[in-house]
């Protein structure tokens, strides 16, 4: 959540970052805002001025009363009553106008970094990376399947299963499939340990003040799956709950950056989704996700952010898979992030780039709505600036190893994973 300070001093600039953001109408939705917080200040200068009088009769009703003046001290109780009246209708009026800011500035998203590009839509995004092994992009020879083709071939993903079980979008993982998607779970998280990462194992269900510390609520309320007897949602993603580890939590200075990674399933509605681009594993309703978050120093997060990039390269780059990496123009950014990376993976069988990671810079977009914070070196409290990324999602993960790996033998999995598979070959 943007700070209203900043909106305030800043309104040109936060207009100029909302067009960027492809906001519609962002003058009108700025001085509405401006306009309300106007109200609620001057609600709380009249409220504060009859506070100050009520509470200098109070100290002159105690004077009228030692000096005998019994008649005045009782005119000025009866103005006092009608003072505590006044009070109270305009505090009333202040929750009002402050519980409507608050909402009002939960619909306006965090805006772009400088570095993110103009642009409506994926189309705009820029390639900022494009690994050794996808410099010229793979071509399989003969005719090579589809990931929904070899897990049929293999018989190590069944569809029909989990629709029986659950619905479209619920895959059953059997035999080496399942041993393959476990041996990923286990590289995945030793991999973020030795890199000074701390394993977070949280619930996977959040209430609604977590979902609107991260941002997920209200933006993505029609994408979370909603279990209405209890009021609790099915997470998204980790990032949601290991990031509220830390709601309403001022940071010591020597424990930051604050470096986590938790491994998850993760639930999404996707509601609308359809096509070809959907198909097998490249979207699903639950899949499995190891998700890398840190809170850093405001001066440390772009560093980190780098960083962070450079530890996902450095996984795809293990599991010799071709990538490329994209910075998301202002059409395409996700609500909450200031800045965000997207990882692609190349797909020899469907000829098509699949999004496998983001790692994004929220700045102190969550923290201002988690209340995360920390003292800085004057001793004055200060937002956290909070960064996740998956590393790494698994379905296309695994649909990239399977179609890219794939011969008239079998599918041939990296090396860097037989000692978590126990096996190197699907056949």
């Amino acid at each position: 959540m943007l700070q209203l300070s900043f909106i305030r001093e800043n309104k040109e600039l936060t207009i100029k970052g909302l067009h960027k953001k492809r906001v519609k109408n962002p003058e009108q939705i700025i001085d509405d805002l401006l306009a309300l917080d106007n109200k609620r200040r001057e609600t709380q200068t009249e409220r504060d001025g009859v506070l100050a009088r009520s509470n200098s009769i109070s100290k002159e009703i105690g004077g009228l009363m030692k000096a005998g003046k019994k008649e005045e001290a009782e005119a000025m109780k009866a103005e006092t009553s009608l003072l505590k009246a006044k009070e109270k209708e305009l505090t009333e009026l202040l929750n009002d106008y402050e519980a409507k800011l608050t909402q009002m500035l939960y619909q306006i998203p965090n805006l772009p970094h400088e570095t993110v590009p103009e642009g409506a839509g994926a189309e705009d995004n820029e390639v900022v990376f494009l690994s050794q092994n996808a410099q010229n992009l793979p071509v399989l020879e003969g005719n090579p399947l589809p990931h929904w083709d070899l897990i049929k071939k293999y018989d190590i993903i069944d569809f029909d299963l989990g629709v029986k079980i659950s619905g479209a979008g619920f895959p059953v993982y059997k035999g080496k499939g399942a041993r393959l998607q476990r041996a990923l779970v286990n590289f995945f998280l030793d991999e973020a340990i030795k890199a000074g990462y701390t394993e977070i194992q949280p619930p996977i269900v959040v209430n609604e003040d977590s979902g609107y510390g991260t941002g997920q609520l209200p933006d993505k309320e029609g994408q979370m799956y909603f279990i209405n007897a209890d009021g609790l949602y099915l997470i998204p993603t980790a990032e949601v709950p290991i990031t509220n580890l830390y709601r309403d939590v001022i940071v010591k200075d020597e424990d930051l950056p604050i470096k986590n990674v938790g491994f998850t399933p993760c639930f999404r509605r996707e509601a609308g989704s359809w096509g070809a681009h959907v198909r097998g594993l490249n979207r699903l309703h639950q899949f499995d996700k190891v998700e890398i978050v840190q809170i850093t120093k405001p001066e440390d997060s772009y560093k980190t952010h780098q960083a962070m990039c450079d530890y996902v390269a450095g996984i795809l780059d293990k599991l010799e898979l071709p990538y490329r990496i994209l910075r998301l123009c202002g059409g395409d950014i996700s609500f909450n992030a200031a800045l965000c990376h997207d990882f692609e993976v190349y797909s020899a069988a469907q000829q098509r780039w699949l999004e496998v990671s983001s790692v994004s810079n929220f700045e102190t977009f969550q923290a201002n709505r988690l209340k995360l914070r920390y003292k800085d070196e004057n001793g004055k409290t200060q937002l956290l600036h909070t960064l996740n990324g998956s590393a790494l999602a698994l379905p296309r993960i695994l649909a990239a190893l399977l179609e890219n790996n794939q011969t008239n033998e079998g599918i041939k999995l990296p090396k860097i994973i037989h000692a978590y598979t126990g096996f190197d070959i699907i056949n």
